[in-house]
C-alpha cells in the first residue's frame, strides 16, 4: 500500500463486534478468560490492549519496521531501547540531542555502569576515526535545536563495522519525510506526542524495530517495566496518524515561507533549517529525506532580545513541545535544554538568544505577520 493508505488503514480493521470503522477505545484493565489457560489472546491490559496494538501495527507499517511498541512517553521509549545495553558497554550519542535524552543518559543510566560519549556526528568519517569502541550509536537528524544533519546510511556502516546498533530519533521529521530503517538503522524512536499525534493532546512514545529479536525484547520490557501507552492516548495517536500524510506537507509549505522571512530579517543573526542551500547538511538531508520539516531555530543575539520577542507573539504559542497543528515557539536554553550546564550549551552553540519554532498548519501569511510584529520590538 502507499504511505497515505497505510496512514489511514494499517493495523486497523472494522470492529468485529459492531463493524465500527474506527478502532474502539478498549478501556479495560483485564479480560475474562474462558478457563485456565484459555483466552482470546488478551489476559491483562499492561501486557496487551487492542487499541494500543492497532497503533503499534500502524507505526510499524509507516516506518517499514518488523514491529513497534508504544510507551507512556518518548522518554519511556528511549529508556526501553537503552535496556539493550548493559553495564560496562559504551554508547556514542550525537553531541546535540534533546535535553531529556541527555538528562536520562548522563544523570540516570550512567549510574548503572553504562558509558556515554557525546560526539559530533554530522561527519561520519570523522566519527569513525574518533569514536573508538561502542555498542550503540544514538543520533537525531535533524538535531534538536541546532538542526545538524547526520548521514544515516554512513553512520549505519560505522555502527555495523563495530557490530553495534544504530538508533535514530525520527521525531522531528516523522516517517512522512524520513524512514531511517530503510537507510540502515536498527531501531527508530519517536515521541508520539509530536507530529505523529499532531494535535497536542496526548503524551506518548514508540520504538520501531527491524528485527524480530529486538521486537521480542522490547515487548518483554514494555510488559515488565509497565510504562505503557494508555488506550485513550493510543486512540488519540491513531487518529493523528490518519492525517499525517495531509499535515506534514502543510507544515512544510508554511515553513518554506516562515524560514526565508526569518533568514532575511535584519534583526535575526542566524537561521538554522536544512532547507536552505547554504546549510552544511543540505545535500545529505535531500538525499535521505523527502522534505525539510517544520522546525526552525533562529538566533536573536541575546536573552533580552529573545524575551522581548517571545512576549509579543500572539498567534505563535510559547510552550515546550512541537509537531502540533498550532505553531509552537520555545526558548531552548531555559526550556528543552535547561538541564545542560551553561558551559555545555555555549560549547554546542545553544545561545541564550536562540529561539526554536515548530511551524503549524495555520495560514502562513498570519504566522509571518505575527513574527514580524514580535520582531518589531527590537
Amino acid at each position: 500500500m502507499g504511505f497515505a493508505t497505510d496512514c489511514i488503514h494499517a493495523g486497523q480493521e472494522p470492529d468485529p463486534t459492531t463493524g465500527a470503522v474506527t478502532t474502539p477505545i478498549y478501556q479495560t484493565s483485564t479480560y475474562v478468560q474462558e478457563g485456565l489457560g484459555k483466552h482470546k489472546g488478551y489476559e491483562y491490559a499492561r501486557t496487551h490492549n487492542p487499541t494500543r496494538r492497532a497503533l503499534e501495527k500502524n507505526l510499524a507499517a509507516l516506518e517499514g519496521g518488523t514491529d513497534a511498541y508504544c510507551y507512556a512517553s518518548g522518554m519511556a521509549a528511549t529508556n526501553a531501547v537503552l535496556t539493550l545495553v548493559k553495564s560496562g558497554q559504551r554508547v556514542v550519542v550525537s553531541d546535540n540531542v534533546y535535553g531529556g535524552t541527555h538528562r536520562l543518559f548522563t544523570k540516570v543510566l550512567a549510574q548503572y555502569g553504562v558509558e556515554f560519549a557525546f560526539l559530533e556526528a554530522n561527519d561520519a568519517q570523522a566519527l569513525d576515526a574518533s569514536a573508538g569502541r561502542f555498542d550503540l550509536l544514538w543520533i537525531e537528524t535533524p538535531t534538536n535545536p541546532l538542526m545538524k544533519v547526520c548521514d544515516i546510511a554512513a553512520l549505519a556502516a560505522v555502527a555495523k563495522k563495530r557490530k553495534a546498533l544504530l538508533v535514530v530519533d525520527n521525531t522531528f521529521l516523522s516517517p512522512a519525510l524520513q524512514r531511517p530503517l530503510a537507510l540502515g538503522a536498527d531501531i527508530v524512536v519517536h515521541s508520539t506526542t509530536k507530529f505523529l499525534n499532531g494535535h497536542s493532546d496526548s503524551v506518548g512514545g514508540a520504538a520501531i524495530v527491524k528485527t524480530e529479536k529486538h521486537a521480542q525484547w522490547l515487548q518483554y520490557v514494555q510488559n515488565a517495566i509497565g510504562a505503557i501507552l494508555s488506550p485513550f492516548d493510543s486512540w488519540l495517536t491513531l487518529r493523528g496518524t490518519k492525517t499525517l500524510h495531509l499535515r506534514m506537507p502543510r507544515h512544510e509549505e508554511n515553513t518554506c515561507q516562515v524560514a526565508p522571512f526569518l533568514y532575511n530579517h535584519k534583526k535575526v543573526d542566524r537561521v538554522l533549517w536544512p532547507g536552505f542551500p547554504d546549510h552544511p547538511g543540505h545535500q545529505v538531508h535531500k538525499h535521505q529525506a523527502t522534505g525539510f520539516g517544520a522546525l526552525v531555530s533562529f538566533d536573536l543575539g541575546s536573552l533580552e532580545a529573545a524575551k522581548k520577542v517571545l512576549s509579543r507573539v500572539r498567534l505563535c504559542s510559547l510552550g515546550e513541545s512541537l509537531g502540533g497543528v498550532e505553531t509552537l515557539i520555545s526558548h531552548p536554553a531555559t526550556m528543552t535544554h535547561a538541564g545542560y550546564t551553561q558551559e555545555q550549551r555555549e560549547g554546542l552553540g545553544i545561545t541564550n538568544g536562540l529561539v526554536r519554532i515548530s511551524v503549524g498548519c495555520e495560514d502562513a501569511e498570519d504566522l509571518v505577520k505575527d513574527l514580524e510584529h514580535a520582531l518589531s520590538v527590537l
